[in-house]
C-alpha cells in the first residue's frame, strides 16, 4: 500500500494535480464495490471535490468489468472527472482507450480465478479437520501453531458459568442479567480489548450488557465439546459475499480435535433443555399493534416506550420504558408506565382541544403558529447561518494552507515525512468541515418550509375535526412524537405529564377553555391516574399533560 502511494504522490507531482486526497480499502476484495473509501471517493464526486481520480492500474478501482465499465465509461465522464489508471496508460482526457474493456475482463477473471484457488484450498484445509474459522469465545489461537485452539484462561470460566446456570434452569434473560451485575465483558468488548481482529458491530455501549442471541449462541455451538465443525456456512458466488447457513449434512464434524471447555454429557443435556423451551409466538387474543407503537418515548432516557400485554388480563395493553434498569438491564431508573387506552384518550382530547380552538379562534391560533414558527425558525436560522459561516471560511482557510504546504514540499522546505503529517491532517479536518457544512445547509432548508409546514398544520387538524377518529396514518400526519413522564403524587391519586411534539411545528401551548375537564383513569383497584393541561400541573408549568 505505500509503494501505491509513492507513486501516485509522485504521479500527481509531475503533473501539478494539487490538494490530493487518498482513499484507501485496505483489505478489502476488488470485486465489492462497497468499500468505505470507494464509496467515500464517490460521495466526494457527486459534491464536486473532486476534479481527478488516479489509481496504480484498472484493477485498483474493481474487478468486476461491468462495474469498472460503468464509472470509467458513464459515471466520471457524466461529472467531468478525469480518470487515469497510470500502469496502463488510460487517461480519459486522451480520448477512450480500446484495451480498457479487455483489462477489465482479464482483471475480473483474475478475481475468479483466485476465489476458486481460496475455495480449493480451505476445502482442503476443513475437510482433513483443521479450523476454518477464528476461535468462539472461550478459546484462542495457539501462539505454537495457530492452527490450533487452545482454552482462553479467562473467557473458558464464563463459558463454564454460562453452561452451569442454564442446567440450573435460568433462561437466556437471567444469564444476561447475571454477568451484566458480574460486569463481564461481551464477546465483543473483551476481543477488542485483547486486540483480537473480529467481525461484528459495537451495537451497544455498555461493555457489560449481554444480549439474548449471543447467551443463545453459545450453548448451542458444539465446538466446546472439543469439536471442529466446518462449512457451516458458504457464499453462493465470489461476487456475493453474504452467507448462507449450510444444511447439517453438507457440515464437516471432526470430533475431539481441541480440549474441551464443556463436557459432551452437560453439552447434550443443555440442548434438550433448549429443545423444550419454546419461544411462544404472539398469541391472537392479546390484539394487533398499538397505533401508538414508536410514537412513545421516555421523557429522561429519549428512548421508545415499548407496548406489552398484560399476561393476566389481556384487556390490558400498556407502554413501559425500554431502557428500564429493572426490565431490561438499561439506565432509567423509571418505568414510565402508561396504559394504552390512556393515552389514546388523552391524545384525542388534546387533539380535539386544538380543533375546538381552531374551530372559535381560527385568527388567534393562526397568530399563535405564526408566533412559534417564527420565533424559533428566525432564532435557529440565525444560529445556523452564523456556524455556517464560520465553518465556510474555516474550509477555505484549510484549503489554502493544503496549498501552502504543497507548494512548500514541492520547494523542498518541507520534507516528504511532515507533508504527509500535515495533509493528513488537513484532509480530516476539511472532511469533518464538508459533513457539517452539508448538515447545515440542510437545516436551513428545512427552516425555509417552516410557513408551508404551519398551513399543512392546520390542513391535518381539519382533517381530523372531519374525521373524530384516531388511526394510525392520522397519528402519523399529526404527531411527532410523545413524551411520557413518571408518575406524580401519592399511592391512591397520581398525576402524569406527557407532552405531545406536532410534526411542522413542535410543541405548542393551546389556552385551557374553562368548560375543559381532566381525564382520569382507573389503573387498577384503588388507584387513579390523572392526566392535567398545563395550568393546572403545579410543578411544571409550561409542560403539557
Amino acid at each position: 500500500m505505500s509503494s501505491q502511494k509513492k507513486m501516485l504522490k509522485q504521479f500527481a507531482k509531475e503533473h501539478s494535480l494539487g490538494n490530493t486526497c487518498y482513499y484507501v480499502d485496505d483489505g478489502y476484495t476488488g470485486t465489492n464495490f462497497n468499500r468505505p473509501g470507494f464509496q467515500k471517493m464517490i460521495e466526494d464526486i457527486d459534491l464536486g471535490y473532486v476534479s481527478t481520480v488516479v489509481v496504480k492500474d484498472l484493477s485498483r478501482l474493481g474487478r468486476r468489468y461491468d462495474t469498472v465499465g460503468y464509472y470509467t465509461d458513464t459515471y466520471f465522464p457524466d461529472r467531468d472527472v478525469r480518470f487515469i489508471a497510470i500502469n496502463d496508460n488510460v487517461d480519459s482526457d486522451e480520448g477512450e482507450n480500446e484495451i480498457a474493456p479487455f483489462k477489465n475482463i482479464i482483471n475480473e477473471w483474475y478475481a475468479k480465478d483466485i476465489s476458486k484457488k481460496c475455495r480449493s484450498s480451505y476445502r482442503i484445509r476443513g475437510s482433513s479437520g483443521e479450523p476454518i474459522s477464528l476461535p468462539p469465545y472461550g478459546y484462542m489461537k495457539s501462539p505454537d501453531n495457530p492452527k490450533k485452539w487452545i482454552v482462553d484462561p479467562e473467557a473458558a470460566p464464563v463459558v463454564k458459568d454460562i453452561f452451569r446456570m442454564a442446567l440450573e434452569g435460568k433462561g437466556d434473560e437471567a444469564i444476561a442479567r447475571n454477568l451484566q451485575e458480574r460486569q463481564i465483558m461481551t464477546p465483543t468488548y473483551y476481543w477488542i480489548a485483547k486486540g483480537v481482529r473480529k467481525g461484528g458491530k459495537k451495537t451497544c455501549p455498555n461493555p457489560y450488557k449481554w444480549n439474548c442471541t449471543t447467551i443463545d449462541g453459545i450453548l448451542v455451538r458444539q465446538e466446546y465439546c472439543g469439536d471442529v465443525i466446518n462449512f457451516k456456512t458458504y457464499s453462493k458466488s465470489y461476487k456475493n459475499k453474504t452467507r448462507r447457513a449450510n444444511p447439517p449434512e453438507k457440515r464437516a464434524v471432526f470430533k475431539n480435535v481441541h480440549e474441551p471447555i464443556v463436557d459432551r454429557e452437560t453439552f447434550e443435556l443443555v440442548q434438550k433443555l433448549i429443545g423444550n423451551t419454546k419461544r411462544r409466538a404472539p398469541k391472537p387474543e392479546n390484539g394487533e399493534k398499538s397505533i401508538f407503537t414508536d410514537l412513545l418515548f421516555c421523557a429522561d432516557c429519549h428512548k421508545k416506550l415499548w407496548h406489552h400485554v398484560n399476561t393476566r388480563n389481556k384487556d390490558i395493553h400498556y407502554f413501559s420504558c425500554s431502557n428500564y434498569v429493572k426490565d431490561t438491564r438499561g439506565t432509567c431508573k423509571s418505568r414510565h408506565y402508561i396504559r394504552a387506552d390512556a393515552i389514546e384518550e388523552v391524545v384525542k382530547q388534546e387533539l380535539r382541544r386544538l380543533a375546538k380552538y381552531l374551530e372559535y379562534h381560527e385568527d388567534e391560533f393562526a397568530e399563535l403558529l405564526a408566533e412559534k414558527t417564527n420565533a424559533d425558525m428566525i432564532s435557529e436560522q440565525k444560529h445556523l447561518e452564523s456556524e455556517l459561516n464560520r465553518m465556510t471560511v474555516r474550509s477555505q482557510t484549510v484549503a489554502d494552507l493544503f496549498v501552502k504546504i504543497y507548494e512548500d514540499n514541492a520547494t523542498g522546505k518541507l520534507t516528504d515525512e511532515m507533508f504527509m503529517q500535515l495533509s493528513q491532517k488537513y484532509e480530516l479536518e476539511r472532511m469533518e468541515l464538508k459533513d457539517k457544512i452539508c448538515e447545515y445547509k440542510e437545516r436551513i432548508a428545512k427552516l425555509h418550509e417552516m410557513e408551508q409546514n404551519k398551513d399543512d398544520f392546520i390542513k391535518a387538524i381539519r382533517k381530523f375535526m372531519e374525521m373524530q377518529t384516531l388511526t394510525a396514518p392520522m397519528l402519523r400526519e399529526l404527531i411527532d412524537h410523545i413524551d411520557v413522564f413518571e408518575k406524580e403524587g401519592s399511592t391512591k391519586h397520581y398525576t402524569q405529564r406527557i407532552m405531545i411534539y406536532y410534526r411542522f411545528v413542535g410543541y405548542i401551548e393551546i389556552p385551557t377553555e374553562p368548560d375543559y375537564e381532566n381525564y382520569t383513569a382507573d389503573t387498577r383497584q384503588g388507584v387513579k391516574v390523572e392526566y392535567l393541561p398545563t395550568d393546572m400541573f403545579p410543578s411544571q408549568r409550561g409542560k403539557t399533560a
